[in-house]
């Protein structure tokens, strides 16, 4: 047999053309993923043009979920579910002033003592994130389609 029997037409494949498809295929597969992890990471989860497109009594929690992701909280109501998203923004920088520097207490120790004399496990750290915006999503009692939502973007005092 001759290597053009290989295949009906004589072509053979090129080994570096299959590598590269491969590759341009894993870029794709994987885009949504990165695009998604660097909108939790940055806290840039809540586009107010998706919440323009929400209607009540229409959208559907299925397209809540393509829009936003997963809700940061979930509550089981009488009335129904609720999602709730919210993002955050950078806390605008301190100015640094080396005598007035203190270490955090998880930073150099795992526990502390509370003011109740009981030990416990350190705080975590939360300077740095200011809440940028709420969404919360009210659905019907089917569980599907959105029967209320509220979009409200918090302004940082020091803004005015």
């Amino acid at each position: 047999m001759s290597e053009k029997s290989a295949n009906s037409r004589g072509w053979k494949p090129d080994p570096r053309n299959l590598l590269r498809r491969g590759a341009v295929l894993l870029g794709l597969l994987l885009l949504p993923l990165i695009l998604g992890a660097w909108q939790s990471m940055t806290g840039k989860t809540i586009n107010p043009r998706y919440v323009e497109r929400i209607q009540n009594g229409k959208t559907t929690k299925h397209e809540i979920l393509l829009y936003f992701g997963d809700p940061q909280e979930t509550q089981r109501t009488p009335d129904g579910l609720v999602f709730i998203y919210k993002s955050f923004k950078d806390a605008p920088a301190m100015p640094y002033r080396h005598e007035k520097r203190e270490i955090n207490p998880q930073s150099d120790q795992p526990m502390i003592i509370d003011e109740n004399k009981q030990i416990k496990k350190a705080p975590l750290k939360t300077e740095g994130k200011i809440l940028h915006s709420t969404l919360t999503v009210r659905f019907k009692p089917d569980g599907e389609t959105v029967m209320s939502f509220e979009y409200k973007e918090h302004k940082d005092p020091k803004e005015h």
